[in-house]
């Protein structure tokens, strides 16, 4: 009977294991319960909570109601690895590192798995000299090894030493590749990137790219802003099916395009995802492509069809129409916008959505409302971006009187910036002021700020 019982709490582990609070009442369970539970029972709780959005969680639990008893001795590898896992989750070095000394204790300072987890932990954290210390004196390392030291050494910008392993791996496999291609793009080397893309086509076996692959690739490519590398990874995602099997990749793609700067390309490929396949990023990446695109009246448009098809906006996609409005002068539509999502959808504002309203309204040339809107806002999101936003519409008024105001805001949060000093004395000078416009640059000067000289790409 109690075996039943044991089967049926580890079912609803399992079964629940995403909600913190199902596993919180199964543990609270396990501690009243008066007889001692399995230690795959115990194991399977620490798991779950190692993957929660609060991992410490597992890490207590182990200190509280494990370490103390006389399970403490037989704990096994997974719990061992999935403690660390927590660690890591958590950025607790300092708990990990004590791990690692139990786990010598315990006998498992040979184990591959818990080792391995251990080269994870200490990437993760920053702690590179510990990572390459263990992965160092491990008597046996398997492609997990290799794949968790490459691409954790790849996520933390260390991209030279990560192509160092890979190159001398014994064995890759696509995501040993994949995960040195998405290093390469998160540490803005999109050439390298592309470069090991190529060469990864021309594998074969487990070698081949996949969608995560592909995902990985993108950003390179609209760094790059090269259309023909656009259309020719658009072409080996359609030959291989990507684009049917992960939605994420078409909507990638159009983002891609929309970078790129081919519009009818990215529209094409949205009107390509069958209606009912169409999620809330396929909209968003649309409504926000005719944004950047200035495409003001089909942003609206693409915004009202998504409502028909009854899609529910989010505050990203209210950000998009937000700023839509703001650079295509549609003032009215963007506050009715705005109330929409407050009022609506009962979305919290951030400082995005305040900036681009403030923008909006300081284009319009309606700088008291931008103004009054500002100085409404929260205070922790009172924004210097906000301000400065202000006082650029100033200086294309001539608007002295608010500019000095404004230059007076920012100046309580930040002193430094040249722009702020630049702008006001051009606001000066635009008006004859040049005493004012003087002391303005004086000031600069006695504050010792130095303004960045301009540069060409070309």
């Amino acid at each position: 009977m109690k075996k039943h019982h044991y089967n049926h709490l580890l079912s609803l582990l399992h079964k629940h294991h995403s909600n913190l609070r199902s596993i919180q009442q199964i543990h609270s369970h396990l501690i009243t319960t008066s007889q001692q539970p399995p230690i795959t029972l115990w194991t399977t709780v620490l798991r779950h909570y190692s993957f929660t959005k609060t991992p410490q969680q597992a890490f207590l639990l182990y200190k509280h109601h494990l370490h103390p008893s006389l399970l403490f001795y037989s704990c096994n590898s997974f719990t061992y690895a999935f403690l660390i896992k927590s660690c890591a989750n958590s950025h607790l070095p300092l708990s990990g590192s004590q791990l690692h000394s139990i786990t010598f204790k315990t006998g498992f300072q040979s184990h591959v798995y818990v080792q391995t987890a251990l080269v994870n932990m200490y990437v993760v954290c920053g702690c590179l000299d510990k990572c390459r210390q263990v992965f160092d004196e491990m008597p046996e390392r398997n492609l997990v090894t290799w794949n968790v030291l490459v691409t954790g050494l790849a996520k933390v910008g260390e991209v030279t030493l990560a192509r160092a392993f890979f190159n001398i791996m014994p064995v890759k496999n696509v995501v040993s590749w994949s995960g040195m291609i998405d290093g390469y793009t998160r540490a803005n080397q999109p050439k390298e990137a592309v470069l090991l893309f190529r060469h990864m086509i021309g594998l074969t076996g487990n070698n081949k790219p996949t969608e995560i692959t592909v995902l990985a690739v993108y950003p390179a490519v609209w760094n790059l802003e090269s259309l023909e590398l656009c259309q020719c990874i658009h072409a080996y995602g359609e030959k291989n099916g990507f684009y049917m099997t992960d939605i994420r990749v078409t909507n990638a793609l159009i983002d891609v395009y929309s970078r790129c700067g081919s519009v009818d390309s990215a529209l094409r490929v949205f009107e390509f995802i069958e209606s009912d396949k169409r999620n809330l990023v396929s909209w968003t990446s649309i409504i926000t492509m005719f944004a950047t695109h200035g495409m003001v009246k089909e942003a609206v448009d693409s915004f009202k069809r998504m409502e028909q098809e009854g899609m529910k906006p989010n505050r990203v996609t209210f950000l998009s129409i937000l700023s839509a409005c703001s650079h295509g002068g549609l003032v009215e539509q963007g506050l009715a916008f705005f109330k929409k999502m407050v009022d609506e959808c009962c979305i919290v504002p951030d400082v995005k959505h305040y900036g681009c309203l403030v923008d909006m309204l300081a284009r319009a040339g309606r700088l008291e409302e931008a103004e009054k809107l500002a100085l409404e806002l929260p205070k922790d999101m009172d924004n210097v971006v906000i301000w400065r936003t202000l006082l650029g519409a100033c200086s294309y008024s001539n608007s002295i009187e608010m500019g000095k105001r404004i230059t007076n805001r920012i100046f309580e949060t930040e002193r430094r910036y040249s722009g702020d000093y630049v702008l006001l004395s051009n606001m000066f000078s635009g008006v004859g002021e040049f005493v004012d416009s003087e002391n303005v640059r004086r000031k600069m000067d006695q504050m010792d700020v130095c303004k960045v000289p301009g540069y060409s790409s070309i």
